[in-house]
C-alpha cells in the first residue's frame, strides 16, 4: 500500500464530504452535516478560502486513486496566543484505521503549522472517543476540561 499525503484539491471536495458524513455517523450526529458541495468548494477554493486541507490518497497497481482520509483546518486567532491552526476534522476511513494514515496526516499538519509560523494547533475531541484521545496522547496533547463549548445558529 502506497499512501501519499497531499494538499486537498477542489475536485476532492465531493469525496471529502463523503468522509465528513462518515465522521458524522461515527460521532452519532448523521443529520448534522448540512453544508452543500457548492458552499464547501467555495469556502475552500473560492476567491477568499477559509479552510485548507490534506488528503491521504492510495494509488493501486492499476493506477486508480482512492482517498482514505483527510485533515481540514483553518487559522484562528487567540488574543492570548496569536495565530493558531484549528484542526476542524481529521478522519481515516474505518477500514484503513491502524495503518498509520492518521499519523501521516497529523504529522503533515504539524509541518504546515510550522511553515505558516503558527504557534500551535488546537482542536476538540469528544470525551467518549477513546481511540482519538489515545492517538492525541501520543503527541503529548493537552486536554482541557475547564472550557464549555458554545454556539448559536443564525437563521438562513
Amino acid at each position: 500500500m502506497q499512501i501519499e499525503i497531499r494538499r486537498a484539491l477542489k475536485n476532492d471536495c465531493s469525496r471529502i464530504l463523503e468522509l465528513i458524513t462518515e465522521l458524522a455517523v461515527y460521532e452519532k450526529a448523521p443529520n448534522e452535516v448540512t453544508v452543500t458541495l457548492e458552499h464547501f468548494q467555495e469556502s475552500g477554493f473560492g476567491s477568499n478560502p477559509v479552510w485548507w486541507g490534506f488528503v491521504a490518497e492510495e494509488t493501486d497497481t492499476n493506477g486508480h486513486n482512492t482517498i482514505h482520509g483527510f485533515a481540514l483546518y483553518y487559522i484562528r486567532y487567540s488574543t492570548w496566543k496569536g495565530q493558531r491552526m484549528y484542526l476542524e476534522d481529521i478522519l481515516v476511513t474505518e477500514q484503513m484505521r491502524g495503518k498509520k494514515i492518521g499519523q501521516l496526516l497529523f504529522d503533515q499538519l504539524i509541518i504546515e503549522a510550522a511553515e505558516r509560523n503558527l504557534n500551535g494547533i488546537v482542536w476538540q475531541v469528544l470525551e467518549w472517543n477513546t481511540p482519538a484521545i489515545e492517538f492525541y496522547k501520543k503527541y503529548k496533547a493537552s486536554f482541557d476540561s475547564e472550557w464549555i463549548n458554545c454556539s448559536i445558529m443564525l437563521p438562513q
